[in-house]
């Protein structure tokens, strides 16, 4: 065998070797991914229990998991009828946030004037916090569940409003000049650049949109619960707390935190979806 078939073998052989290298490394982050945060959780709740017994901490102060997980069993029935309220109030701010933030970014795109005349506004009411918004709403609202819905919305609007935005006025200088070349209109442009290239910014706030609308609808909750509405998972939360019933505070907030989880979960394989096959940000993740 010559030299120059040695040192093409040993190469073949250093590629299999980094290719096979990756592939576990692969595996190994996919399995992490998962194992990791269950880990720490178990762990967290070990914990939890070990300190509660140790320390013979009363229930009305801080109940152990079995406890928590006991009233989440018994008091099921009650707490999902107000996890469906309060998703109710938060899918829909947040399907709003889309079409009130994407549209009105695309507007502010195609005229100039218009951004510079009503955006000072929309910092404006994202810089307001909702709690002090919401009493004012619930004055002039007549629906209460109308008004939980405004102020999840106004939460949940203005990182659809600004990411889509950035997203649309950051096209590569380049590529709008080739479409200027070609003769593209206005619309063409729009359609054929400026959205796909906003795409990736639009899903990033959309990601952020999803838990402050859960943020949004819980605060609204907070605020309609002593007005006649008091059905959603944060009305139970604090009834539960003026009744010293804390595992059902507990079980109340692992839904809501649930909620949150799976929304974003549900945005983030959404993104993935529509970026894998062409975006940086999702095909680098499979290679």
């Amino acid at each position: 065998m010559s030299l120059a078939d040695d040192q093409t073998l040993g190469t073949t052989e250093t590629r299999d070797e980094d290719e096979m290298r990756r592939a576990r490394a692969a595996r190994v982050e996919r399995t992490a991914k998962w194992a990791l945060p269950v880990g720490i959780m178990v762990l967290a709740i070990l914990g939890w229990g070990w300190i509660v017994s140790a320390n013979d901490i009363p229930h009305y102060i801080l109940p152990g998991p079995d406890r928590v997980w006991g009233s989440l069993v018994d008091d099921w029935a009650m707490l999902i009828d107000a996890a469906y309220l309060t998703g109710w109030i938060t899918l829909l701010a947040l399907l709003l946030a889309v079409v009130g933030g994407a549209g009105l970014a695309i507007l502010f795109n195609q005229s100039k004037m218009l951004e510079l005349s009503f955006y000072p506004y929309a910092v404006i009411l994202q810089v307001t916090p909702v709690v002090s918004i919401a009493p004012l709403i619930f004055i002039y609202v007549d629906s209460k569940v109308a008004g939980m819905l405004l102020c999840a919305w106004l939460v949940a609007f203005f990182p659809v409003l600004s990411s889509t935005t950035l997203g649309l006025n950051s096209v590569d200088h380049n590529l709008r000049d080739l479409f200027r070349i070609y003769g593209a209109n206005r619309w063409q442009r729009l359609r054929y650049l400026q959205l796909p290239s906003a795409l990736p910014y639009f899903l990033g706030g959309l990601k952020i949109a999803g838990g402050l609308s859960l943020i949004g609808a819980v605060v609204a909750e907070l605020v309609a619960g002593t007005g006649g509405i008091g059905s959603g998972l944060a009305f139970r939360i604090q009834e539960a707390g003026y009744r010293l019933n804390i595992a059902r505070m507990f079980a109340a907030l692992a839904l809501v935190a649930a909620m949150g989880v799976f929304i974003f979960a549900a945005l983030s394989v959404l993104s993935h979806l529509l970026l894998r096959n062409w975006h940086e940000s999702a095909v680098s993740r499979e290679t």
